[in-house]
C-alpha cells in the first residue's frame, strides 16, 4: 500500500453546472459560462497580484467521482483508452485542473469564464497562467489528433454517471 497524502481545500468553486451530464467537458466548452471560486478567509491573502493575470489554473477535486478504471472510453472517443491518456474524472486520485479566464476579484472571491467542473467542488489550489513557462516546442495531442469527434464534443454525456 503506497503511503496517504493529505490535502485540504482551500475554498469551493461555484459554477451553473449540477450535475456530470451535460456539464462542459473542458473549459473550452464554456468559454462565456461565468463561475465564481470563494477562497476560505484564512487563504485570502495568497490572492495578492493574482488579479493582474488573464488566465488562472484552478486544481481541484473530482468530489463525486467514487471509483475509477485504468482503461476507459473518454468522452471524446469510442475506443478504451488508458485513463492517463484522458483527462476523464474517473482516476485513481481524482484531481482535475482547468485553465480559466479570470475577470476580476473581490476580497476572497474569484470570478471567472469557463467553468467545467461542477457546483460545489473543492478547489485546493490556484497557479498563474504563464505561457512562457509552457512547452514552446510544437505539442502533439496523441489519440485526439485528427479525431473530429472530440473537437466537436464539448458536453459531458452520461458514461461517468450522472450526479
Amino acid at each position: 500500500m503506497h503511503d496517504a497524502i493529505a490535502m485540504y481545500p482551500i475554498g469551493v468553486i461555484h459554477t451553473p453546472h449540477k450535475q456530470r451530464q451535460g456539464a462542459p467537458i473542458q473549459p473550452s466548452g464554456a468559454a462565456e459560462v461565468a463561475g465564481r471560486v470563494e477562497v476560505f478567509e484564512e487563504f485570502a491573502a495568497g490572492l495578492r497580484d493574482l488579479d493582474g493575470f488573464s488566465h488562472i489554473t484552478l486544481v481541484f477535486v473530482f468530489d463525486r467521482s467514487d471509483d475509477f478504471e485504468l482503461e476507459i472510453v473518454p468522452f471524446l472517443d469510442s475506443e478504451y483508452r488508458g485513463v492517463f491518456a484522458t483527462r476523464a474524472p474517473r482516476r485513481p486520485n481524482p484531481i482535475g485542473i482547468s485553465t480559466v479566464r479570470l475577470t476580476s476579484i473581490e476580497d476572497n472571491i474569484i470570478n471567472f469564464q469557463g467553468p467545467d467542473m461542477l457546483d460545489g467542488t473543492p478547489l485546493l489550489d490556484i497557479k498563474p497562467c504563464t505561457p512562457e513557462l509552457s512547452p514552446q516546442e510544437p505539442v502533439h495531442r496523441g489519440w485526439l489528433e485528427g479525431n473530429e469527434r472530440a473537437m466537436a464534443a464539448r458536453k459531458a454525456d452520461d458514461r461517468f454517471g450522472s450526479t
